[in-house]
C-alpha cells in the first residue's frame, strides 16, 4: 500500500467511524460556522499535530503552520503575507480569546538556520528568507558567553524562536489593543516530539515550565 492508499483507506476509517460517531457535532459545526476561542501558530513539522498533542475535537482551534513556528513582524512591505492573514482573521473576524505559539524540540527549520543550511542559493530561498525572522533567536544562541554543548544550544534556539514570535505578536497593532485591553492573551508553548512533554513559557520566571 503507498502513502496515498493509506491516506484513503484513512480516510474511509473517519468516515465510518468517528464521523458517525460524531456527526451531530460536525453538521452543527457546518451549520453554524466555527467559533475557535484559540488560535495556534505551530510548525508544519509532521510530527507535531496541535490537535493531536491538545486531543482537541474539529471546531477548538484555529491552526496556522509554516516552518518553524514564526510570526513575522507587522509590515506592509512584500505582496504575500499567509500567516498574517491568518492571524488578522483569527483575531480580527473569529475574535480569538488566545493565541498559543507552538515550538518543538527537534524543528528542522532552526536546526538549518543554526548550522547555515538553510541556504543562500536558488533552492532556499523561500527557507532561507522566512527563516531571517528568527535571526535573533539564532544570536541569543550562539552566544559564546553560554556553556552549552550544540544539541543545548539547538533547544535555546526553538524557545527562542517561541519569544521572537511571542514579540513580533506585539508589533500588530490589532494585537496589542486586544492584549492590552485583557481581551486577548498570547501564549508560548513547546512540545518535546520524544517525550510527549509539553512546556509552557511562564510570565514571572521567564522559563519554560512543565504543564
Amino acid at each position: 500500500m503507498n502513502a496515498i492508499d493509506k491516506l484513503i483507506a484513512g480516510y474511509h476509517r473517519f468516515r465510518s467511524g468517528y464521523f458517525l460517531q460524531h456527526r451531530q457535532q460536525f453538521e452543527t459545526l457546518a451549520n453554524q460556522g466555527q467559533s475557535p476561542a484559540v488560535a495556534v501558530v505551530g510548525c508544519c513539522d509532521s510530527r507535531v499535530d496541535p490537535a493531536i498533542i491538545t486531543d482537541s475535537p474539529p471546531g477548538e482551534m484555529f491552526v496556522i503552520r509554516n516552518v518553524a513556528n514564526l510570526v513575522p513582524p507587522c509590515e506592509g512591505e512584500g505582496t504575500w503575507h499567509g500567516t498574517s492573514a491568518a492571524l488578522e482573521f483569527a483575531v480580527r473576524g473569529l475574535k480569538v480569546q488566545h493565541i498559543v505559539v507552538l515550538g518543538h524540540a527537534r524543528c528542522g527549520g532552526i536546526r538549518a538556520l543554526m548550522t547555515g543550511e538553510n541556504g543562500t542559493g536558488e533552492r532556499d530561498r523561500f527557507i532561507s528568507k522566512w527563516m531571517e525572522i528568527a535571526h535573533r533567536a539564532r544570536e541569543t544562541a550562539l552566544s559564546p558567553t553560554l556553556e552549552l554543548d550544540f544539541e543545548q544550544r539547538l533547544r535555546l534556539c526553538e524557545q527562542e524562536g517561541v519569544r521572537t514570535s511571542l514579540d513580533n505578536l506585539l508589533t500588530f497593532p490589532w494585537i496589542r489593543k486586544r492584549v492590552e485591553s485583557g481581551q486577548l492573551a498570547l501564549h508560548g508553548w513547546y512540545f518535546d516530539v520524544a517525550t510527549g512533554e509539553l512546556q509552557a513559557l511562564d510570565g514571572q520566571s521567564g522559563r519554560f515550565q512543565p504543564l
